[in-house]
């Protein structure tokens, strides 16, 4: 378990130092900011923006950045709603009950 979260964290850190090493913009987006633009842009079906948000940072910081955005939303339904994450995660998906 441990060795997962030291990869996991060891991925997040080179994700974030090619992010700010990228020289792509003069301003720099951070991973959450590329996340949101990216997942809303996918909602609204909106394929020039989510061209964009993806080239504000690394692919890996990405994918970083909408995974702890889903998992933040899960856990905020599941509050909203009283249920369990793992109960709104399935429903969003569409998934029977487990």
């Amino acid at each position: 378990m441990l060795g997962r979260v030291r990869k996991s964290c060891a991925r997040f850190l080179n994700a974030v130092r090619a992010d700010l090493g990228n020289g792509r913009d003069k301003r720099t987006h951070n991973l959450f900011e590329a996340a949101a633009a990216y997942v809303s842009a996918c909602a609204e079906d909106d394929q020039d923006r989510i061209d964009e948000a993806a080239g504000w940072v690394s692919p890996e910081a990405l994918s970083f950045g909408v995974n702890e955005l889903a998992c933040r939303a899960v856990i905020a339904l599941a509050r909203e709603r009283d249920e369990s994450p793992g109960t709104v995660a399935r429903a969003l998906l569409g998934l029977p009950a487990g």
